[in-house]
């Protein structure tokens, strides 16, 4: 193994690592700064494997907006209101959480990735990125920002009404 497979599987883990943290972490504001942290690391998973422009949008827009996004409606909602329950589904949701990583694990190893056919990137420029992003993917990408959009005012109407109600 290389050292640069090595510091990859480094980061790799602790992408993955910081992402469980984001789910088994009790506190909401310490699973947030965990959510910053595994974006954050996910967009240098992206500038290693030579992926600058998804890096870029990984950090400053996933990283960057989404988690701000988050801090604003945790601090807009009131979290120490609710009370914490027991959940007794652990068990189950451990279980359906291995299959569903032994399902996709699969699928990844047994993917022929690229097809016979060579990468995007290689084939041409940013000319060609630029089209395939604002081309195929130019729907989802406004889907994305109107959830955004929908969260926020979400975070806004439960702040106004906790306020109204006391």
């Amino acid at each position: 193994m290389t050292f640069a497979q090595g510091t990859f599987y480094v980061l790799a883990a602790a992408t993955i690592i910081s992402a469980l943290g984001v789910v088994v972490v009790r506190n909401v504001v310490y699973s947030a700064l965990l959510l910053i942290l595994t974006l954050s690391l996910t967009g240098l998973v992206y500038l290693y494997l030579y992926a600058d422009f998804l890096a870029l949008v990984q950090i400053l827009i996933y990283g960057g907006t989404v988690s701000v996004l988050l801090l604003f409606a945790l601090m807009l909602t009131r979290p120490e209101q609710y009370r914490v329950r027991a959940h007794t589904q652990w068990p189950l949701a451990i279980i359906a959480a291995i299959v569903v990583f032994v399902v996709l694990a699969y699928q990844a190893l047994a993917t022929d990735w690229l097809g016979g056919r060579t990468p995007v990137l290689e084939r041409a420029g940013p000319d060609v990125l630029g089209e395939q992003l604002f081309g195929p993917w130019a729907v989802p990408f406004e889907i994305a920002s109107v959830v955004l959009l929908v969260a926020l005012l979400g975070a806004l109407i439960l702040a106004r009404r906790t306020e109204g109600e006391s």
